[in-house]
């Protein structure tokens, strides 16, 4: 039987959301969902991350990225993510810009100072693009969490960045128990392709302090898409305006939904960790 081949990898983190980027170059890069699992194990079986990225160069006129959760299940899109592969691909170039694109769509970033920007493209705002299972607003869905008569959440936004999102409002996110709640909604039926689940509290027009369950990878101390999902959200519900600096575990983002061309721009640092083989 052939060994497989040993795979050089880089560690990044997007304010402590955590990956791995493998370049793969035109070489194939489809690992099985429990060998993603096995790399992901923070219990030092594994190297540890909330995402695995794969980088090739498959032909088309930008590098083809994809990236797959610490659970195995290969995802559409990550915002942090992306931007770690920006700041890549640039060092690589040495231009202070750069493009490549996801399955789901066209990405580019810029130099930022000290920071990556990303346009994440327009948010996807129909309910057969979340996509839901039945009709509704999605600037207030029929939702709650709790008792019928006294939910402790109730009615959020639903908005897709390339992969789909719900954005609870709440008063105080330290009184919100987010693994409970996003484990509860995560594949919730009305999710036909489950939903990562953001918990927001606005603190002015232009702050935001969000947690976010991620699909598939559960808490993380940081969530791109989920940034861009919660402005979207809240400035649909009137709460903020079209930019705001959001507050997550691992640090800030700084989020702008463009009226010009509808596209939202997240800015935030990235740091390189390390490099190595995948076991």
């Amino acid at each position: 039987m052939q060994r497989p081949m040993s795979r050089p990898f880089l560690k990044m983190n997007g304010l402590g959301n955590d990956f791995v980027v493998v370049e793969t170059g035109r070489e194939p890069f489809d690992p099985a969902p429990d060998q993603v699992r096995a790399w992901a194990a923070r219990d030092g079986s594994g190297v540890g991350f909330d995402q695995l990225i794969g980088v090739s160069s498959d032909g088309g006129p930008e590098p083809l990225v994809r990236f797959w959760n610490s659970g195995g299940e290969e995802v559409s899109a990550c915002g942090n993510g992306s931007r770690c592969v920006g700041w890549l691909l640039m060092k690589a170039s040495g231009k202070d810009e750069a493009r490549f694109r996801t399955a789901e769509r066209a990405l580019s970033a810029v130099r930022a100072g000290d920071a990556v920007s990303v346009d994440m493209g327009e948010p996807r705002l129909d309910w057969t693009q979340i996509p839901l299972a039945e009709e509704m607003d999605t600037r207030n869905i029929e939702l709650q969490i709790g008792p019928i008569d006294n939910p402790r959440l109730h009615t959020p936004g639903a908005v897709s960045m390339g992969n789909p999102h719900v954005v609870f409002f709440v008063s105080d996110i330290d009184e919100v128990d987010v693994a409970r709640d996003g484990s509860l909604i995560e594949n919730h039926p009305l999710f036909p392709q489950g939903v990562n689940v953001g918990f927001a509290q606005v603190k002015s027009r232009d702050r935001i302090r969000l947690r976010v369950w991620e699909r598939g990878a559960g808490l993380t101390k940081a969530c791109g898409t989920g940034a861009c999902a919660a402005l979207v959200a809240c400035h649909r519900r009137g709460l903020t305006g079209r930019e705001a600096t959001l507050e997550l575990d691992g640090g800030e983002l700084v989020i702008e939904w463009r009226e010009a061309d509808n596209h939202v721009i997240m800015t935030g640092a990235v740091e390189v960790e390390y490099s190595g083989v995948l076991p």
